[in-house]
């Protein structure tokens, strides 16, 4: 059984997607073997250790970074919470606006400057989960058609292909510069009290979650809908095409029936094994800008409340929406992830269900 799988591995291409798959993990986890992970998948001893050291040394990095940003922008409010009491003690107020618009231009371009560059970060991570995606599908349609799941394949490829690409783009396209409007509008609403937009801003945000659950919801139900309907077809199939060889070839019929049973398992192995580095490199690849998405949002959720004691009302509102900025995009990152990680367990769930038909 080891040679067979082996000599499946080359003649499916497995080796070559593994050596894919180290492409868009090594940048973030270098130490990650994906042969080593995917001869522990078939053996069922997969540890999950491997990047302990490296999510907590990026942990230790980005809180620092976080709190330099902090307490940068802590410095820019005393300062002008300073200069704005001596200005208004002197009776000047036209002196006071001017310090109060320097004082958020300077802020304005601290916190966009690290917005905008997690945003890119946002965008980059979700090409190369959808990238991988694409690269992955096919040959886990491959696998599922040697366990027989040929209906299901039929189904299930083109649904996640078509699905894969649509999301990646639309969020790329459409929800992200939705993201980057509805922080403009918040950015002009607290310039001045004669500009109130920050209500269309909330809404913008609003819609980005859902327009992602409903994105979750559809994704979810496509796939377990029509591969719950196609794995007793394929089921059923197998189970008549084993009977027939088993009852229509003489002599040898019963075992070449058994032997095509053997052939199936391996091959269910090889897809299951595949499946889990499937999920391991979207892991991979979303970890850390998920983790780094957490640490701003937390550190500007804190800032805001910090800020209340000192800065004025519209700073606050102001760093509350960069906050609640960081919160849609990890919600973006976390809900693609997701999204991804359920297709490929279901499909390997659903195809694992087919050979109980049998």
């Amino acid at each position: 059984m080891d040679e067979f799988m082996q000599n499946q591995k080359n003649v499916l291409g497995i080796n070559n997607f593994l050596q894919n798959a180290q492409n868009y993990t090594k940048e973030n986890f270098p130490d990650l073997d994906m042969e080593n992970l995917f001869s522990s998948a078939i053996t069922g001893n997969l540890g999950t250790n491997f990047w302990t050291n490296t999510i907590l040394n990026f942990a230790g990095n980005e809180v620092k970074i976080a709190i330099q940003l902090m307490i940068t922008v802590l410095v820019v409010i005393i300062i002008h919470s300073i200069f704005k009491a001596i200005v208004e003690n002197l009776g000047n107020d036209s002196t006071s606006k001017i310090i109060y618009f320097i004082q958020y231009l300077i802020i304005v371009t601290l916190i966009t400057d690290s917005f905008v560059s997690v945003m890119n970060l946002t965008r980059d991570t979700i090409s190369e989960i959808t990238n991988f995606m694409n690269l992955l599908i096919p040959l886990l349609s491959t696998l599922m058609l040697t366990t027989g799941a040929i209906t299901t394949t039929g189904i299930i490829q083109p649904i996640l292909l078509f699905m894969i690409s649509f999301i990646g783009n639309f969020i790329s396209v459409f929800l992200i510069p939705m993201l980057l409007i509805s922080i403009t509008l918040g950015i002009v609403s607290n310039i001045s009290d004669k500009v109130q937009i920050s209500k269309l801003s909330k809404f913008l945000n609003s819609s980005i979650v859902w327009i992602l659950g409903i994105i979750l919801t559809v994704f979810v139900c496509s796939v377990s809908i029509e591969g719950t309907l196609s794995s007793s077809v394929d089921g059923m199939t197998a189970k008549t095409a084993k009977a027939a060889v088993s009852n229509f070839i003489p002599v040898v019929g019963k075992i070449l029936g058994d032997s095509v049973d053997s052939i199936i398992g391996c091959g269910n192995i090889l897809k299951n094994a595949v499946g889990v580095i499937g999920v391991i490199v979207i892991l991979g690849i979303v970890i850390l800008p998920i983790l780094k998405l957490g640490v701003l949002w937390i550190s500007f959720h804190v800032l805001s409340g910090v800020c209340e004691v000192v800065a004025d009302e519209k700073i606050v509102k102001l760093i509350g929406q960069i906050s609640d900025g960081y919160k849609v995009m990890l919600a973006i990152l976390f809900s693609v992830s997701v999204m991804f990680m359920i297709g490929i367990t279901l499909v390997l769930k659903i195809t694992n269900s087919a050979l109980m038909y049998r």
